[in-house]
């Protein structure tokens, strides 16, 4: 007891047990939230507000970006990235919020005035008649920025009582808009991978050597939750486990088993079923049991094992995005092609999913069972496609905040956790009213944003590996 008031995180059992025995929503809710947020993005793309058209989104992580917006005036740049931060970050705010019991409802709404501007568009109204077709990378660079809000946003949003409790992890088995965000990263990642671009792979000295700074990410998170006594949910990864931890492993795992993408589905469906069968042969009971023995392994069993389901994943993302993006013939494929295969897949993906979760086994992030590696890949390819639908849209201008943000989008994610346990640390979030909890949200997404812009804006790109 006299070490609990000596605490830095007095209430860390509390939060621990916010955020504990959850069971997720609907796939019906999490299908609406997946088809929402690109949604924000389109309609920000649209919107006539001080746009600074020529800003364009780098999608090469080979060439070093020094270039600066020193030609765009403080101020409009300035006030181009408030109406992006009104019209993209504050309604995601809202819609994890004090809008989730509307969910339906909104996506309905949204869907609606999507079809308002493609009619408009179709039919010739004062609308800009020009045709602005993107590139599938800019499509997936959109994709990626919009995967990072949210999670930036849920990651301290979770911790306050305004946040729906449906769409925090769930315990074991379930689906939730949090259960989604370790997935959609390590899918997002594989997409633009070194693998799949085709670049070979190295060695294991190499291999660690890259994913060093995982590493360091993932023992300073260790170091400094311990140090803080900040609350860590232990059936989440395990004892000593991290979300940087599965990342590095991942990693480390891709790089010293020499896969050429053009197999990379094959292979990763093969994983995906070897560990299922392992899962359902008494490897989910174990991992799913409360007891841990005193070696490293027992101690963080659920993001040891796990590792082989988001390696599955990894290669069937780097296959998609050879196939769509680095391939020989990528260059070749139209937008139309590649928005139709798009759409095929998700559709695909979602379908098996629910017929995995009805004979097979209910998905289960904490386990990264085949259900779940199929339910990251439909919600992931339904936001992509639904965001290649910029093409029927009038205007369709990338915002400046998606720029700043996809330049430092680990620096940015960085940044997010930071500044989440510096709140979780200072205020006690457990018993804050509604509106200061938005208020807090608001803020704090202002905060990563305005970091985000003003690196941005000077010019600063940070590298990591």
């Amino acid at each position: 007891m006299d070490s609990s008031t000596k605490s830095f995180n007095p209430n860390k059992h509390l939060k621990e047990q916010f955020v504990s025995s959850l069971t997720g929503s609907s796939m019906l809710e999490l299908f609406v939230l997946s088809a929402m947020f690109p949604m924000l993005i389109l309609l920000r793309h649209v919107i006539g507000i001080c746009r600074i058209d020529h800003v364009t989104i780098d999608t090469s992580s080979n060439k070093k970006d020094t270039s600066t917006v020193a030609s765009i005036s403080q101020r409009v740049y300035l006030f181009t990235m408030i109406v992006d931060f009104l019209s993209i970050v504050i309604p995601i705010i809202l819609l994890c919020t004090v809008l989730a019991d509307w969910t339906y409802m909104n996506g309905v709404l949204f869907l609606l005035v999507l079809l308002f501007l493609a009619a408009s568009r179709s039919h010739g109204s004062s609308w800009d008649q020009k045709e602005v077709v993107h590139s599938l990378r800019a499509h997936v660079s959109s994709y990626r920025v919009s995967m990072m809000l949210i999670t930036c946003i849920c990651i301290l949003a979770v911790d306050f009582k305004i946040f729906p409790r449906r769409y925090a992890k769930t315990e074991t088995y379930g689906t939730s808009l949090m259960d989604i965000g370790v997935g959609a990263f390590v899918f997002a990642n594989s997409f633009v991978s070194r693998q799949a671009r085709g670049i070979s792979t190295m060695g294991l000295k190499s291999a660690l050597s890259s994913t060093s700074p995982l590493l360091v990410l993932g023992f300073a998170r260790l170091v400094s939750t311990t140090g803080v006594d900040y609350q860590v949910h232990v059936g989440e990864y395990g004892v000593h486990w991290n979300f940087f931890f599965t990342l590095a492993g991942v990693s480390v795992l891709t790089s010293i088993i020499n896969i050429s993408p053009k197999y990379c589905a094959l292979v990763g469906s093969l994983v995906l079923i070897g560990y299922q069968v392992c899962l359902m042969s008494g490897l989910n009971s174990y991992l799913l049991s409360a007891e841990r023995g005193t070696d490293i392994i027992s101690q963080n069993k659920e993001g040891i094992y796990s590792i082989f389901g988001y390696w599955g994943l990894h290669l069937i993302g780097v296959w998609l995005g050879n196939n769509f993006l680095f391939g020989k013939n990528a260059n070749l494929r139209s937008n139309r092609w590649a928005r139709k295969q798009i759409w095929i897949l998700f559709i695909f993906f979602w379908c098996l999913t629910l017929i995995l979760d009805r004979f097979v086994e209910r998905p289960s992030r904490r386990m990264c069972n085949v259900t779940y590696v199929t339910l990251v890949l439909a919600t992931n390819l339904e936001m992509l496609g639904v965001m290649m639908l910029s093409d029927y849209i009038p205007g369709g201008k990338l915002s400046l905040l998606e720029k700043a943000v996809y330049r430092n989008l680990l620096a940015f994610f960085i940044v997010a956790n930071l500044l989440t346990g510096l709140v979780n640390l200072s205020i006690n979030t457990l018993f804050v009213s509604p509106l200061t909890a938005l208020l807090i949200l608001i803020a704090y997404g202002f905060i990563i944003c305005a970091a985000a812009a003003f690196a941005d804006y000077k010019g600063i790109k940070l590298k990591f590996w």
